[in-house]
């Protein structure tokens, strides 16, 4: 007789967004709005997966509605206000 223990994984890429913090790397995960840290930023990127994991992903999370983009920001305009008279 023998048994048969199966087991499920599921992986789903996610995003990290890596930050120099004071002491530590900061990181986030937007699609889920989780936040972790650590002291480098192989560690900064392990503790959030453990808390993604940990905490799960939320009833219904489709990674097909969540969209990360880049733009540029333009720094050197300055804002201007005219106020009528």
């Amino acid at each position: 007789m023998f048994l048969c223990l199966c087991l499920h994984y599921f992986i789903h890429l996610t995003t990290a967004i890596i930050r120099i913090g004071e002491k530590q790397y900061v990181s986030l995960c937007p699609e889920v709005d989780v936040v972790s840290q650590g002291k480098t930023i192989e560690k900064a990127i392990a503790n959030l997966r453990e808390a993604v994991e940990e905490m799960g992903l939320p009833e219904g999370f489709n990674a097909k509605e969540t969209i990360i983009a880049n733009f540029k920001v333009n720094l050197d305009v300055k804002a201007s206000c005219v106020v009528g008279s």
